[in-house]
């Protein structure tokens, strides 16, 4: 039962910009923290973003500025806005959503930017 459902992944030049978009079932959204990670080869998966049921938001260091997680609680889903995009990006984000004992992951979607 797929209950994370990522979109919007590509390819795209350095300096660019794209939306990556997780949507949800209603049961695993709601009170969730939804989280973007995302893991390079070779690396270890990394939280980008997250953003609580609240409106709670963090960020990883190197993106700060550049990308922007937002949720619509109505649609049940969350959103990363990444720009101006570096080879560095480059990874398979993953959407994550948390609540106590609950931990689900979307199946991921490959961001490729190229310089």
């Amino acid at each position: 039962q797929v209950q994370l459902v990522e979109s919007g992944g590509g390819l795209v030049q350095a300096g660019g910009s794209l939306r990556v978009s997780c949507a949800a079932s209603r049961d695993i959204f709601r009170g969730s923290t939804m989280g973007w990670y995302r893991q390079a080869p070779g690396k270890q998966r990394e939280l980008v973003a997250d953003i609580s049921s609240g409106g709670s938001i963090n960020y990883l260091d190197s993106v700060k500025g550049r990308f922007t997680i937002s949720r619509d609680n109505a649609k049940n889903t969350v959103y990363l806005q990444m720009d101006s995009l570096k080879p560095e990006d480059t990874a398979v984000y993953y959407c994550n959503a948390r609540r106590f004992s609950l931990n689900v992951w979307g199946q991921g979607t490959q961001v490729t930017v190229s310089s």
